[in-house]
């Protein structure tokens, strides 16, 4: 990608890539790259998506699975693993909505919405970490895996670029 076009910025329009933007000020570095990385994520899937119909947000291009479905899991999977950051088991009801990340009929402003709410949930915990904690134990999913929170924290973010990356090449393949 390289960078992302902002209507409105420098003579080029070209933001670089959040990681380049220069230093989160106040924060140990580890916490300022996942920082950094929440903004691309937001930003990416803006792009991405923004400007789809349900109907094609929806349709799977080629056999693909749809720009929609990675829109709605990445926003519910981000949201499920911060209550793990947290250090906390899912609910029932958290349990429940895995089923329905399949399909939809979720506007992109809807997901993006999502997006946005699980994003900043992400961004407040992330905030709130102690490089002295990073260590500390979390444990996932109903077998209870061990993991540490810094772990959960980066997983988190790299779990989001791979369902930005399934939704940028969908969408790239609706709009051929």
């Amino acid at each position: 990608m390289g960078c992302v076009i902002i209507e409105g910025f420098m003579d080029d329009k070209r933001l670089p890539e959040a990681w380049m933007r220069g230093i989160v000020q106040g924060v140990d570095p580890v916490i300022g790259h996942l920082l950094r990385a929440a903004e691309q994520i937001h930003e990416d899937a803006a792009t991405a998506i923004g400007d789809l119909t349900p109907e094609r947000l929806w349709s799977a291009p080629r056999g693909m699975t749809s720009a929609g479905f990675h829109a709605k899991h990445l926003a519910g999977s981000t949201e499920r693993l911060c209550t793990y950051l947290e250090g906390n088991q899912l609910t029932a009801k958290q349990l429940a909505a895995i089923g329905t990340e399949g399909g939809g009929d979720e506007t992109a402003a809807d997901l993006l919405s999502s997006i946005d709410l699980a994003l900043n949930r992400y961004r407040d915990l992330v905030q709130t970490l102690s490089p002295q904690n990073f260590g500390a134990n979390r444990e996932i999913g109903r077998k209870r895996y061990q993991t540490t929170v810094v772990s959960v924290a980066i997983h988190i973010a790299e779990h989001a670029q791979r369902h930005i990356g399934g939704m940028i090449a969908a969408a790239k393949l609706i709009r051929a």
